[in-house]
């Protein structure tokens, strides 16, 4: 138990120490740092006789950003307006161009639902019963789209999805975030002392791999075997959630019967938490309800207290809770963060287990450079965006993916960062890039859709997740499992996934698609056509041997295009980004 624990010794592993800010490390090529991040991956590069790849040509970087700022290829047009933009900021505009469109928050938000575990029924439903369900659960995602492109800051984002009904008691417009919280389990037999457990600790789980990249809930049957985390500290932030009521809330804020079925829901009922009576817990003997123990009072990490456990007093302790997660002092919340969005931006993490920065965790690749991150979050007001446009604009970023045998040789993982990652698009990104190659994406947002569905063509972030049976297409394609917090997506490859490119009806409706939009095309030979093609989906211009692949394909097929489009689509350069 806690006093069996160095407190003092505790809080020297490197996660628990408050990052400090970093004076910029010499280096050699001081001509090649575009921003303040590449002095800290060019100092390690060198010091490990390693050197930056060349730049990446503008294509290829244009492509790369636009998938990975909103999710979508850039079209033709704005390539070739990128290509001839001589200004010496041409880079800037086009960022920031791509920061201000829809599509920003968008991409974020295909991230953020998969460390929410977004669902929106449940995985234990038996039969007809929809009445734990949340067919309204759209709204918590619109909330979150719009949070990341009005870059609410990040410490204002936590907030509100933790307690915007206690911080600001008057604001209606934000209480979606709470689906947070309020998109969590529901088990049968609520009422049960040992169902309601469960629902507690999943909630803990969530919030504090999410906000603090720590493994709270290891600690609900005994003290965490590897980090200063006690069964006390367990039960303490349990009281919290042990003290809310998980509600459907209608438009007059009343609450939904708990019978009613889903389909019968009104509309603009949000699938939220309110306040119950406040309730401190035991220390249930290695989790059993049926064993109290001692009391322990709502509160905090003691690891991460100054000094004894900070204790929550107003309430539940959601608003005091949310209150530690982002107090500038805090040393996790900041780095945990700037490390999510450092793994979107280059395919890798500076630690590679985003949710466990405890003593099972990874250690950064780039400490320093975590630090300076990590601290100018904060003091620059937790700007998703700002961030974002740094790493972005760097020459770390501007890498081509393509590097030298020599590093190769010596940095077979890229540790280093001497290139940019090759990486493969998510679900979300290729199906999303077919219907924009194909012309059939529609720009909008609102109710969930079955992306099997070949009609549906809304973009994939829009679709209805299921815990008790995940879609078909996002499992194939490597979507989480949505009962529980996912970290990051893992990557296969395997033949069913091209069975899908070449058999599946929406494939098939897309090739379709595609081929009728370069028909339309007012080209003069089939040769541009195919050019066409290949600016579409690539954002190049084919090789001569590509064209002459393509034409002699139409001739063999007696000018099918539409088989040529799936071939195109079905290919390994659609799927990854360089």
């Amino acid at each position: 138990m806690a006093e069996g624990i160095d407190w003092k010794a505790a809080r020297t592993h490197w996660s628990f120490q408050a990052p400090r800010a970093q004076a910029l490390p010499e280096v050699k090529e001081a001509s090649w740092p575009q921003q303040r991040i590449d002095h800290f991956v060019l100092a390690k590069l060198e010091a490990e006789s390693l050197s930056p790849s060349p730049e990446a040509d503008r294509r290829a970087w244009i492509r790369r950003v636009f998938f990975d700022l909103t999710g979508l290829p850039p079209v033709p047009a704005e390539v070739e307006a990128f290509l001839n933009d001589l200004r010496p900021d041409a880079h800037e505009r086009l960022v920031d161009d791509l920061l201000g469109r829809r599509a920003f928050g968008e991409r974020l938000a295909s991230v953020w639902m998969n460390l929410a575990r977004y669902g929106e029924d449940q995985a234990h439903q038996v039969g007809g019963n929809t009445s734990l369900n949340y067919p309204n659960a759209h709204l918590y995602r619109e909330w979150v789209i719009q949070a990341f492109n009005e870059d609410l800051p990040y410490n204002e984002f936590v907030r509100k999805q933790l307690a915007i009904d206690l911080i600001e008691p008057g604001n209606n417009a934000d209480l979606a975030a709470l689906g947070f919280l309020g998109l969590g389990h529901k088990l049968y037999s609520r009422s049960r002392l040992d169902v309601q457990a469960e629902e507690w600790s999943e909630k803990v789980d969530t919030v504090s791999q999410a906000f603090l990249g720590l493994t709270v809930a290891c600690a609900r049957c005994h003290d965490h075997k590897f980090d200063p985390i006690t069964m006390r500290d367990y039960y303490a932030m349990a009281g919290v959630f042990a003290s809310i009521e998980m509600v459907n809330r209608k438009p007059d804020g009343k609450a939904e019967d708990g019978k009613t079925k889903a389909e019968e829901m009104d509309p603009a009922t949000l699938h939220v938490v309110k306040e119950s009576e406040p309730k401190n817990l035991p220390i249930y003997d290695r989790g059993d309800v049926e064993s109290p123990g001692t009391e322990v009072p709502r509160g905090y990490l003691q690891v991460l207290s100054r000094g004894k456990p900070v204790m929550f007093k107003q309430g539940s302790g959601r608003a005091e809770l949310a209150e530690e997660i982002v107090n500038p002092e805090n040393p996790l919340t900041a780095r945990v963060m700037v490390n999510r969005v450092w793994d979107l931006i280059f395919g890798k993490p500076l630690v590679s287990t985003s949710s466990n920065f405890g003593a099972t965790g990874n250690l950064p690749s780039h400490p320093e450079l975590l630090d300076d991150l990590a601290v100018r979050f904060v003091e620059g007001g937790w700007s998703v965006k700002k961030l974002v446009r740094e790493l972005v604009l760097s020459a770390t970023y501007r890498q081509s993916s393509r590097g030298s045998l020599a590093n190769e040789q010596l940095d077979e993982a890229n540790v280093n960062l001497w290139r940019m990652e090759r990486k493969r698009l998510s679900i979300e990104q290729f199906r999303d890039a077919v219907l924009a190659t194909a012309g059939t994406l529609i720009r909008e947002g609102g109710r969930s859709i079955d992306v099997d569905d070949p009609e549906q063509s809304k973009r994939t972030v829009y679709s209805k997740v299921s815990r008790r049976e995940l879609n078909k297409t996002l499992m194939l394609f490597d979507y989480p499992d949505a009962n529980v917090h996912a970290e990051r997506r893992s990557s296969s490859t395997t033949p069913t996934q091209k069975l899908f490119v070449m058999n599946s009806p929406f494939m098939l409706a897309q090739s379709k698609a595609l081929a009728q939009r370069l028909s339309a095309m007012p080209v003069k030979s089939e040769s541009e056509r195919v050019v066409a093609a290949f600016e579409l989906l690539y954002a190049r211009q084919p090789m001569e041997h590509e064209v002459d692949f393509c034409l002699e394909y139409l001739k063999e097929t007696g000018g099918k295009w539409a088989r040529l489009a799936q071939a195109l689509m079905a290919t390994n350069e659609m799927l990854y980004v360089d």
